[in-house]
C-alpha cells in the first residue's frame, strides 16, 4: 500500500467534510497536550458531605505528568468511526468499567445533560440562586466561568453551617469538572452548564458523571483525529492511566502485578505509584513516538491486559465496595451523555475486555448530526429533548436493556473468525511503523523548573 494513502472523509453537519488522519500525515504531526493543572485541595471538614457527591475518590488523584509521545501513538490507533483503538491484538477502548476503577466516578445514574442558555444574565441568576454572589462579566469567558473565580469564592468560605459547606463543595466539583474531568484547552474557565445539576446538593451523586467524563475523552479523541488537530485536551490522566494499566510494558517504572499500588490508602482510588513517574523513570519522559509507535505495532497477544483488574492484579480489598455496586452497566452498549457530547460506548467490539468472547461485530454506530455538535455561538437549547439528541438520551436510559448477557470466560485466544475479518478489514492500519516515515518527532522536550524539584 502506498505511504500516501487517502484520507478516511466524513460526513458532518457543521464542517460538512471533516478529513482524517491518512499514513502519510502521522510522521508529520506532534499535538500539544497541556501540563495537566494541580488538582485543588479540599478541607477535611467537608469530606463527608463531599462522599455523598459521588466526587470524593477523584478528589485524591494528583498530577500525572503526560507523555506527549505515547498520548499522539494513541490518537493514531483511534477509529472515530467504530469509536475504539485499533492495535493489532484486537479493538480495545477506555471502558466505563476504567473509569470506575480509575477515576472512582460513579457510572449508574441519570444522563448529565440539560439546559444551555449563553446570557450573562442566566448565569448571573444561576450563581445567586447557589452562591448567593454572581461573578462580573469580567470574571467570566463567554459561558464559562473563570476558575480563578470559583477559587477566590471556595477559599473565602467558612465552612461554619449547610448552606457554607456546600457552596464549598458545589466550587470544589466545578474545578475539578474544568481540569481533570471535563477541561479544555484554555484550561481557564468551565461552562456553567453544569451548576444547575449541582443546584439539589443531594441529587448530585445521582447522575452519571463517569459515563459524562468518558464521553469528553472519547470526543477529545474524535477531535485529535482530524488531520489539521494540533492540541488535545480532555481527561489525559484517565488515558494515560488506561494505557499504563493495559499495556503495562510501556509504562513508566512497570512493577509486579500483585504489588501494584493501586491505591494512596485502602479506603481511595488512584494510582500514587504513576503520579510523579517522571522522578523514578526520567528517560520515560524523553521518549519519542517512532518508540511508543512501534511497540504498539509489536504488541503480541498477552500484552494487553483485556481483563485488567481480576483479583490477581488489584487486590479487591483496596477497592471501595460502592465502585462496584452497578458494575452491570460497564459493559452496556449504549450512548455517552454529556449535553452536546454524545460518544458511542462499543463494548461489542471490545468484549474481551468484560471475558467474554469477541465475534465479528455488528455494523458500526452512526450518531448521525449528535456526533460533532459544538457549543460555539448562542446555544439556548434543552439537550435531553433536543431532536438531535433525545433518542440518543432515551437509549443511555434504557441502557440496562443493552448489557452483554454472555457467560464470562477465562480470558483466551480470539476467534480465528475475529481476527481473519479484523486484519482483512483494518490490517493496514496496524501496522504505522512501516507506512509512515519515521521523523525524530521527540516526546516532551524540556523539563520544567518546577518539577525537577
Amino acid at each position: 500500500m502506498s505511504k500516501k494513502s487517502k484520507p478516511r472523509n466524513v460526513d458532518c453537519p457543521k464542517l460538512h467534510i471533516v478529513k482524517y488522519l491518512s499514513y502519510s500525515d502521522y510522521a508529520s504531526r506532534m499535538m500539544t497536550c497541556d501540563h495537566p493543572v494541580p488538582p485543588d485541595q479540599y478541607d477535611e471538614r467537608v469530606e463527608e458531605h463531599l462522599r455523598s457527591t459521588g466526587f470524593y475518590h477523584v478528589s485524591q488523584i494528583g498530577v500525572v505528568q503526560c507523555q506527549k509521545a505515547l498520548v499522539n501513538a494513541l490518537v493514531e490507533r483511534w477509529h472515530p468511526d467504530t469509536h475504539t483503538f485499533h492495535l493489532p491484538v484486537g479493538e480495545c477502548a477506555v471502558s466505563l468499567e476504567d473509569v470506575a476503577m480509575i477515576f472512582g466516578l460513579p457510572t449508574e445514574g441519570l444522563p448529565v445533560t440539560g439546559m444551555t442558555l449563553s446570557s450573562f444574565e442566566a448565569l448571573e441568576a444561576e450563581c445567586l440562586h447557589q452562591f448567593g454572589v454572581a461573578p462580573r462579566k469580567s470574571d467570566c469567558r463567554g459561558s464559562g466561568i473563570k476558575m480563578t473565580w470559583l477559587r477566590d469564592l471556595k477559599e473565602r468560605s467558612q465552612l461554619t453551617d449547610e448552606n457554607s459547606i456546600q457552596v464549598y463543595i458545589k466550587c470544589h466539583i466545578m474545578l475539578l469538572i474544568g481540569t481533570i474531568l471535563f477541561g479544555d484547552k484554555s484550561g481557564a474557565s468551565v461552562h456553567w452548564k453544569f451548576l444547575p445539576l449541582l443546584s439539589d446538593f443531594a441529587s448530585i451523586g445521582q447522575y452519571s458523571w463517569g459515563s459524562a467524563c468518558l464521553a469528553h475523552l472519547y470526543r477529545s479523541l474524535c477531535r485529535a483525529s482530524h488531520f489539521d488537530c494540533k492540541e488535545i485536551d480532555g481527561p489525559l490522566t484517565l488515558l494515560l492511566c488506561w494505557a499504563w494499566m493495559r499495556l503495562p510494558y510501556l509504562a513508566p517504572v512497570p512493577r509486579e502485578p500483585r504489588s501494584f499500588l493501586l491505591a494512596n490508602r485502602l479506603d481511595y482510588l488512584t494510582f500514587t505509584w504513576w503520579r510523579n513517574w517522571e522522578r523514578g523513570d526520567r528517560v520515560y519522559k524523553y521518549l519519542k513516538l517512532a518508540h511508543f509507535r512501534k511497540a504498539l505495532d509489536e504488541l503480541q497477544e498477552g500484552q494487553f491486559l483485556w481483563v485488567a483488574y481480576y483479583s490477581d492484579r488489584v487486590d479487591p480489598d483496596i477497592i471501595p465496595a460502592d465502585i462496584y455496586m452497578h458494575s452491570v452497566i460497564w459493559s452496556a452498549t449504549v450512548p455517552l451523555v454529556s449535553f452536546e457530547c454524545i460518544e458511542w460506548h462499543a463494548t461489542d467490539r471490545f468484549r474481551r475486555q468484560f471475558g467474554f468472547v469477541q465475534g465479528v461485530p455488528h455494523q458500526k454506530r452512526n450518531l448521525d448530526r449528535a456526533h460533532g455538535e459544538v457549543l460555539t455561538g448562542p446555544k439556548n437549547l434543552n439537550w435531553a429533548t433536543a431532536t438531535t439528541h433525545s433518542f440518543w438520551v432515551m437509549q443511555w436510559t434504557n441502557r440496562y436493556n443493552h448489557v452483554l448477557t454472555e457467560e464470562p470466560m477465562t480470558p483466551q485466544q480470539p476467534l480465528d473468525t475475529y481476527m481473519y475479518w479484523y486484519r482483512s478489514k483494518y490490517g493496514n492500519h496496524l501496522n504505522l511503523s512501516d507506512l509512515v516515515v519515521q521523523e525524530d518527532v521527540e516526546g516532551d522536550q524540556v523539563m520544567d523548573d518546577d518539577n525537577e524539584e
